[in-house]
């Protein structure tokens, strides 16, 4: 199959400061990402751990209360969900509309977007973080619920196939964008390949662990921590074999663009070009 796509995504002019985590960032010692997220909250701010990600909610939350404690965070508060319904509580409004930062833990990212997607909470969430009042981070399952879509399942240390990954909708926040994380320990290439075959408008970004994407007014992305980003550029593509391969044979696509960038290097993720 060819075809010129040529089409880069709208995006929605906006204030907002979201960082994402690519899993398995240091928590103890310098913990670089962990420390950065805590400063962006200020030095009197409040912040939401939201652990609804995780199996055991209190006890993850509880981990990452106690290092935001510790790095100046002045009240970090855990939130923890069972029923969609606590997240169109009154509670949970008063408790955003006062956060300065909200931090989403690791788990299953589907935990995430079932509990929060379609609610108050996550409409609010949504308009202070364009706002500029609320910082949003998440670290693995956490930062790969940011995209409008997001990869909830595919094969890892496997080449790109028909049908690697599968993807669902996240929340919304990160447009044009897709996330996946852990991303060169679990050998996840391939299946960041195949998201971008199906969706070649959308740029693909791998984070490695204790990495991180700092990224201002939906824009200007900056890389932290000790590993490095990938971003996949499929937006040129011109010839794909998507439509005729069988479910499982390797994908072809031409030209995909690839970047790898470790700490302190920045990215137009709206123009899709290195910044110097």
């Amino acid at each position: 199959m060819h075809f010129c796509l040529g089409v880069i995504p709208m995006f929605v002019d906006h204030q907002g400061t979201l960082v994402m985590i690519g899993g398995a960032e240091e928590r103890k010692g310098e913990r670089t990402i962990l420390r950065k997220v805590a400063s962006l909250c200020g030095d009197h701010g409040n912040m939401l751990v939201v652990s609804i990600a995780a199996k055991y909610q209190q006890d993850v939350g509880t981990r990452y209360q106690k290092v935001f404690s510790s790095h100046g965070v002045k009240d970090a508060a855990v939130v923890t969900m069972t029923d969609r319904s606590e997240a169109d509580s009154s509670r949970m409004e008063d408790l955003l509309k006062s956060a300065a930062g909200v931090f989403f833990s690791g788990g299953d990212q589907l935990r995430i977007t079932g509990m929060l997607g379609g609610t108050k909470f996550a409409h609010l969430l949504k308009e202070r973080y364009r706002e500029g009042t609320t910082l949003v981070a998440g670290t693995s399952a956490g930062a790969s619920a940011m995209g409008q879509i997001m990869i909830v399942g595919g094969r890892a240390n496997r080449p790109a196939t028909h049908e690697t990954t599968h993807i669902s909708s996240g929340l919304g926040l990160l447009e044009g964008v897709v996330v996946d994380q852990h991303f060169a320990q679990r050998g996840r290439i391939g299946r960041l390949v195949s998201t971008i075959a199906e969706n070649p408008e959308v740029l693909g970004l791998g984070i490695d662990e204790d990495t991180g994407v700092l990224l201002r007014s939906g824009r200007e992305m900056e890389v932290l921590g000790s590993g490095s980003v990938t971003i996949l550029d499929g937006h040129d593509i011109s010839h794909s074999n998507l439509s005729e391969a069988s479910l499982g044979s390797p994908l072809a696509l031409s030209p995909v663009v690839m970047h790898v960038l470790p700490a302190g290097y920045r990215f137009d993720i709206r123009n899709r070009v290195l910044l110097e």
